[in-house]
């Protein structure tokens, strides 16, 4: 290109000093119109008391939406799907199989030093437990007593 060339080709340019062919140009682009703006507020989902937490009968341990935690000892699902106490101790997560993976469950323990799952075979049923046999246990005493 020659030098008469490019002296033409400032003198066309929208900046030049001289003003000739000057266009003035936006600095920023027109903004549209933007749907969906603003929205609802959060939901304030999540875990509420995490694992080592004490809680009381009607705490809630988890608000989500659908099952990412399931339901253990001492815990019930409402219909939300939150999970809150229904007995007093301390809050523990665990897994445990299910199916061909792994599920993730809440419960509840009475003592601090307890995990979950609970060992019923060798430590018994949780006293809370509605299903606790306590005519199984008064008929064995009735036994020892006819015994004697």
């Amino acid at each position: 290109m020659s030098f008469l060339s490019r002296c033409c080709a400032v003198v066309r340019s929208p900046f030049s000093p001289l003003g000739l062919g000057s266009i003035r140009t936006a600095t920023k682009r027109a903004g549209g119109t933007v749907h969906n703006h603003g929205g609802s507020p959060g939901k304030r989902l999540g875990v509420k008391k995490f694992s080592d937490q004490a809680v009381i009968p009607g705490n809630i341990i988890v608000r989500q939406r659908g099952t990412l935690f399931h339901p253990g000892p001492h815990v019930k699902m409402g219909r939300d799907h939150t999970i809150y106490a229904t007995a007093p101790g301390v809050v523990r997560f665990y897994k445990e199989k299910w199916m061909r993976g792994e599920r993730r469950f809440v419960g509840v323990v009475l003592e601090r030093g307890e995990v979950l799952p609970r060992d019923e075979a060798a430590r018994g049923r949780s006293r809370y437990c509605g299903l606790v046999n306590l005519a199984g246990e008064t008929l064995k005493k009735w036994e020892v007593a006819a015994k004697h």
